[in-house]
């Protein structure tokens, strides 16, 4: 079925799992009129080649209409996981919470309280940056960076202090922005000035994982092409910004409601005053990851050349894939023609930068330069991860084996590098946890965190050699 509401884009197929009722899912396999259906859109000369991979959208549908009516129980179930490990933190320990229960005398914490942590902050409580890793440094910017991605998983009043009292710098702004398709604010990010090396960071938040929106965000198989771009994953872009029924105009005339792309778009060139050298950087873990290289595709759509010209870099970290071949071949053309630096890194068995599959089914595709570390934090530089999909029958017992490993690590790491790598008990059960879910324990913020500043200045020079090197000043990255 096709809609008006998608004119801006001349093929899509966009899926709609409010409409989609049970007998519906189960009729999906073999029903051949998939065209007259609510729940699947896309233009009626292209249906029959775009709705080939059946099983696919019954997998993204089922999966989002799950979410729907997890939605409460699991937003419930993450409240009441996170306010259990705060009311440890705060009480020193367990034993010592029922001790003060008993006494009448629990330190409670408000959730929107500097002091409160999100579950993805539980698993590493590190706030301060790296004192080994000064400006100037090559590895500066990706360990401020991957601090940056990890801190955007709190709240306002956390993400304010720490900025001001741990990494002195100015705080610009925390903002919660609207998604004009799920009709809530879902997208968050956070924007710093470094004034010490003139650089303004932004730094989107990933996937929260008690959020039922953030994940039908990641499993909306949908997708929309546009002309210049190509095939673009639907669902990042619609946490990004995009409006409903007019795509990706250059302005919006309705200032109602907040925008993630357009809002920072403004905020950015409301701070790079033209008579200053200050730059920026764009950066995120996960879904934010995604956001972050596709808020600069976006400038390139619209030919932001002032903007594109002040971007230092875009650095994420568990990025999945965002767009097809063609959206590949666009953005390598704009981050030469820019002198843009795009690292991605990726740790070991994470299996988020492995979707969504670069397969005949998707023909989703990464690019930039690849900074894959493994399960020691050895890094090197690579077009693309090994097992780029994930799935492969001949890695999974070394990838349990590797979990096991990932364990007792991080009771050996606090003794050869510092306690400052000494992991938290809620980390320590999120292993345990991975001994059976490896690429997803593998995904958490905090290997990234520890890639970063464990990371040799080798590999960095190595990318003076990269397919797409960059300038270099003083032997390091430009």
């Amino acid at each position: 079925m096709a809609s008006q509401s998608h004119n801006f884009s001349g093929n899509y197929l966009v899926l709609r799992p409010n409409e989609v009722s049970v007998l519906d899912l189960f009729r999906l396999l073999w029903d051949h009129e998939l065209e007259k259906k609510a729940f699947v859109e896309c233009p009626p000369e292209k249906f029959q080649e775009n709705i080939r991979r059946k099983w696919l959208i019954f997998m993204s549908l089922s999966s989002q209409k799950m979410l729907l009516h997890a939605a409460k129980p699991l937003r419930w179930i993450g409240e009441k996981l996170e306010m259990w490990v705060n009311l440890v933190s705060l009480n020193d320990n367990i034993f010592v919470l029922f001790f003060n229960l008993l006494r009448g005398k629990v330190k409670m914490v408000d959730r929107e309280s500097e002091a409160f942590v999100s579950f993805i902050g539980s698993l590493d409580r590190r706030v301060e940056l790296d004192q080994n890793i000064k400006p100037g440094d090559c590895r500066y910017f990706g360990a401020l960076a991957a601090m940056a991605a990890k801190i955007s998983y709190e709240n306002q009043a956390f993400v304010e202090r720490v900025v001001r009292d741990y990494w002195k710098m100015e705080f610009i702004g925390y903002y919660c922005f609207w998604n004009d398709y799920q009709k809530k604010s879902n997208t968050q990010a956070f924007m710093v000035h470094d004034k010490t090396t003139d650089m303004i960071i932004v730094a989107f938040r990933g996937t929260e994982p008690f959020s039922a929106d953030d994940w039908s965000t990641d499993l909306d198989l949908s997708w929309y092409e546009l002309d210049e771009m190509g095939k673009i994953h639907g669902g990042f872009m619609k946490a990004l910004g995009l409006v409903m029924e007019k795509g990706w105009p250059p302005h919006i005339d309705d200032h109602r409601r907040s925008l993630a792309y357009y809002t920072i778009r403004e905020k950015l060139k409301q701070k790079l005053n033209p008579n200053n050298e200050t730059r920026f950087m764009v950066a995120g873990h996960s879904l934010g990851g995604a956001l972050s290289i596709l808020f600069a595709a976006v400038l390139a759509l619209h030919k932001e050349t002032w903007l594109l010209n002040r971007m230092e870099g875009v650095y994420t970290f568990g990025q999945p894939r965002v767009g097809d071949k063609k959206f590949k071949e666009f953005m390598e053309l704009q981050l030469r023609k820019h002198g843009i630096r795009y690292l991605r890194y990726v740790y070991y068995n994470d299996m988020v930068p492995r979707t969504p599959t670069d397969d005949l089914t998707f023909l989703y595709k990464h690019f930039g330069a690849c900074l894959y570390f493994n399960s020691c934090y050895k890094g090197k530089v690579l077009e693309e991860q090994p097992h780029k999909n994930y799935i492969s029958l001949f890695v999974w017992i070394p990838r349990f084996l590797n979990s096991g490993w990932e364990f007792v690590r991080g009771f050996i790491l606090p003794l050869i590098k510092g306690p400052e790598y000494k992991e938290t008990w809620s980390l320590i059960v999120l292993r345990l946890w991975g001994l059976g879910f490896p690429g997803l324990s593998a995904h958490n913020p905090h290997e990234y965190v520890n890639a970063t500043r464990l990371i040799s200045r080798r590999i960095y020079h190595q990318l003076q050699h990269h397919r797409h090197p960059w300038k270099t000043v003083n032997g390091c990255l430009k």
